[in-house]
């Protein structure tokens, strides 16, 4: 993959403004502050396309970036705690479980989750409801640079049995280090070709 070539495409805030399905596409979606913005910028190789906030909340829209003519890759809200009306936080809920639900072109979800933390139920519930729907998913933990090796272990597989993922299922990953990049890549573009 060659993410030299991607762009800023545009923000979907409605189904109707959705870009026609004619490439394959990966969406990445996470609780609010978890690094997904971040995650996004290392895998790609630069530091600002995908705009990076301490504020929950700051992606609001489905934000579509073309690579060449290879695929979309779709940047989704976060869920969870985000500084937002409810109303708009149901609606980013109706938009988003409507895109996964019927994007016939969508090859896999990454989902993404802070290695620091206990499993959490919304991450849980995604991950469930995208295999009930026979969703491709694609775990990540995010910010294993800021624990000890035999923490991150550790964490990793509270993680693993909370959310009832294999080992090799999954992706450990820091954005600072780019520890993992090279593996999410391959793994994406597994996806990408079935």
């Amino acid at each position: 993959m060659d993410f030299s070539k991607i762009e800023f495409l545009l923000s979907v805030h409605s189904l109707k403004q959705l870009p026609p399905a004619t490439l394959p596409e990966v969406a990445f979606a996470g609780r609010s502050n978890v690094g997904k913005s971040s995650l996004i910028n290392r895998m790609i190789g630069r530091k600002k396309m995908v705009k990076v906030s301490g504020r929950p909340g700051k992606t609001q829209g489905l934000n579509y970036f073309q690579l060449g003519d290879e695929f979309f890759l779709v940047d989704l809200p976060g869920y969870g705690f985000a500084k937002v009306s409810r109303s708009m936080q149901d609606s980013w809920q109706a938009l988003i479980s409507t895109y996964l639900e019927t994007r016939e072109t969508l090859k896999c979800v990454v989902v993404i989750m802070d290695i620091r933390h206990e499993p959490k139920a919304m991450d849980t519930q995604l991950i469930q409801w995208l295999r009930e729907q026979s969703i491709s998913v694609l775990p990540v933990y995010t910010k294993i640079d800021k624990l000890s090796g035999s923490k991150r272990q550790k964490n990793a597989r509270l993680l693993d049995a909370g959310h009832t993922i294999n080992a090799a299922e999954r992706v450990l990953f820091s954005a600072k280090t780019g520890q993992g990049r090279d593996e999410l890549v391959s793994l994406l573009a597994r996806f990408l070709s079935d």
